[in-house]
């Protein structure tokens, strides 16, 4: 085995060891921005201009214009989450107050790896394989917040194995389909409260980790339509998981939490040889899963927590708007801008369950660079800032006008990656 393959199923088992219980947050509600350290410097985008081997992350079709080698990264990902309480409870029988102030996440810094294969089997045809997280629900707060125990929050995380197979038509053309297979876990604490509007008092909180598989898929195109214009588009399934029995009292459906369909189009142009210019625009439709996009009111009083028709977070669909800028500076130095932002989709009246998930961001600068080692092999980096965010709205179970509740999002994103031709 040489250097580069030994070196390749290495990082392999330090991905999956790692990944397991550090699965990546997110910000583009809990989708990642990019996949990949390329695609991060250049704000996410990457459907119709294919960089390195976890391309098929957002377009299968693309891996057979990336050629045959492996690349791995390694982020650093800190988040700033936090909620301020507005006003005093009422105190009125069948109210729901909360101790006003402002409580703060605890700060963690997660380490996300990601990794990608691809082989060329044909001329025209590529195998492959990419690896890496979706998450954004995750919270610690060392208070009651609540009035349940301390601490309060959730863990969920998703992890994806992704096999590719791609097909090029003649020189310009490609299309590629990627089954997908992924493993989530979810846990909640310090939400006892809640107990009253539960199916399943004891299915609703503090019962560890909760895990399921779950399968999908995702279909794509590219192709280069002129020298200086390439377009791609990819759609990806729902994903479908078992259900998260421990929280069966908690999510909708009786404890089923799936990812939502979603679709990415754009295009990249190529002015020169030295500059690339790309444009995504990616729709995510949150609102169609019940555990995550059903509204509080009126579910809530409706029907109970974890019943079909239960409360979820009430969050809405989601369009992100991606920009990126590639300029080649000299042959071995490589340079890259990005920009992203997109409505958050949290709206005001679900403000209170969503203290328990504040996926509130709407803007990303992201820059990165790459460096040409030795022929095939690349070293690079990405930086992301997720720009601070706030949304403000009433509590809803409390007496109109009495409490507001202002949930606050912000964070860094730094990835180191390696890329390898075989």
């Amino acid at each position: 085995m040489n250097r580069n393959r030994a070196a390749f199923v290495a990082m392999l088992v330090v991905c999956l060891l790692t990944a397991i219980p550090n699965v990546a947050l997110a910000t583009d509600g809990y989708f990642m921005l990019g996949y990949g350290t390329v695609s991060k410097g250049m704000g996410g985008t990457g459907v119709a201009f294919p960089t390195n081997t976890i391309a098929a992350a957002t377009n299968p079709a693309a891996m057979v214009f990336v050629g045959q080698g492996y690349d791995l990264g390694l982020a650093v990902f800190s988040p700033d989450r936090e909620f301020t309480v507005t006003g005093n409870p009422s105190g009125y029988p069948g109210t729901f107050g909360l101790a006003p102030g402002t409580v703060r996440s605890d700060t963690r810094i997660f380490l996300v790896p990601n990794l990608g294969a691809n082989w060329m089997v044909s001329k025209n045809d590529s195998i492959g394989i990419s690896i890496y997280g979706n998450g954004g629900m995750n919270t610690t707060y060392d208070a009651a917040v609540f009035y349940g125990s301390k601490p309060a929050g959730v863990d969920m995380g998703k992890f994806y194995v992704v096999p590719t197979w791609a097909h090029k038509f003649g020189e310009n053309h490609s299309v590629g389909i990627s089954p997908m297979i992924s493993w989530q876990r979810f846990k909640a604490y310090g939400i006892e409260a809640f107990g009253n509007f539960s199916s399943d008092p004891t299915k609703l909180t503090g019962n560890g980790y909760a895990t399921s598989f779950g399968y999908g898929g995702r279909i794509g195109y590219m192709g280069n339509w002129t020298p200086w214009l390439s377009v791609g588009a990819s759609y990806q399934t729902e994903v479908k998981y078992g259900k998260l029995k421990e929280y069966a009292g908690l999510f909708a459906e009786h404890g089923y939490f799936d990812d939502p369909a979603n679709w990415t189009v754009g295009l990249a142009l190529h002015p020169t040889e030295a500059i690339t210019f790309a444009f995504d625009v990616q729709q995510i439709y949150f609102s169609k899963e019940a555990s995550v996009g059903s509204p509080m009111l009126p579910n809530l009083m409706q029907a109970r927590l974890g019943d079909d028709g239960g409360a979820g977070f009430g969050w809405q669909d989601m369009t992100v708007y991606k920009f990126g800028l590639q300029w080649k500076a000299t042959d071995a130095l490589t340079l890259r801008a990005g920009y992203a932002t997109g409505k958050q989709p949290i709206p005001e009246s679900e403000v209170l369950f969503n203290i328990l998930a504040p996926g509130v961001i709407e803007q990303h600068a992201t820059v990165g660079a790459s460096y040409q080692m030795s022929k095939g092999n690349k070293l690079n980096l990405s930086v992301i800032r997720a720009f601070s965010k706030t949304v403000t709205g009433p509590n809803p179970l409390e007496v109109p006008g009495k409490q507001t509740i202002s949930l606050t999002m912000d964070q860094w994103d730094f990835e180191l990656g390696f890329s390898f031709g075989f």
